[in-house]
């Protein structure tokens, strides 16, 4: 009886410590396809932003936007409609609207807009289904009281190519009327800040 209970204890014994040799394997497999997939993402994350950065911009240190054209975007000419780049456009300039601290609530909380005058786009490649694209823009300094400007350029990721360029001209407003009124000390600091090199503003009372 005693040798039986010994040998039944022994091979519980051996068993539970196989169960948890395969559970150790098991785990240190898991931690290694974690560590695995993390690095891939990594990679591929340092890739992305090389392959963004080494692209062909017109200007430096875009705010950038990835962007495929999808089934909805692409029209009766088997290429992505003119509308998709507008919208495009004001999905990048909102968000780099929002990375400089200026929101659609800062908007209505300030009672000040920044609205587009004019709008002007050259479409100089066609975007087709499924092509990887980055757009970029930038903020232009104006005149420092009513106007400044913004322009876009959208570029294919395989070979750099520039597939449209945009510009808008803005002015500020005041949301309650719609008239032109000067930007705030907010809208200064924000976006002439970020706003590339250029002639500067006249000084107040300069000629």
């Amino acid at each position: 009886m005693t040798d039986n209970l010994e040998v039944e204890l022994g091979r519980t014994t051996r068993e539970s410590d196989a169960g948890e040799q395969r559970q150790t394997t098991a785990e240190a497999a898991a931690q290694q396809s974690i560590a695995a997939g993390r690095a891939t993402n990594i990679a591929a994350q340092a890739k992305d932003s090389f392959a963004v950065t080494t692209l062909p911009w017109d200007h430096p240190d875009p705010f950038t936007l990835d962007v495929t054209p999808e089934p909805a975007h692409i029209d009766g000419l088997n290429h992505t409609n003119n509308a998709v780049y507008v919208q495009w456009c004001e999905r990048v300039a909102w968000a780099h609207s929002a990375a400089l601290g200026l929101t659609l609530a800062d908007y209505q909380r300030l009672d000040r807009a920044m609205a587009i005058r004019q709008a002007h786009y050259d479409h100089l490649l066609p975007a087709l289904l499924g092509e990887a694209l980055t757009l970029g823009t930038w903020l232009l300094p104006g005149d420092g009281k009513l106007r400044m400007e913004r322009c876009f350029q959208l570029l294919r990721r395989s070979d750099g190519a520039t597939v449209l360029r945009g510009r808008w001209d803005l002015v500020c407003i005041e949301l309650g009327s719609g008239r032109a009124r000067r930007m705030p000390p907010e809208f200064l600091q924000a976006y002439l800040s970020a706003a590339l090199p250029g002639p500067q503003p006249a000084e107040p009372g300069a000629v």
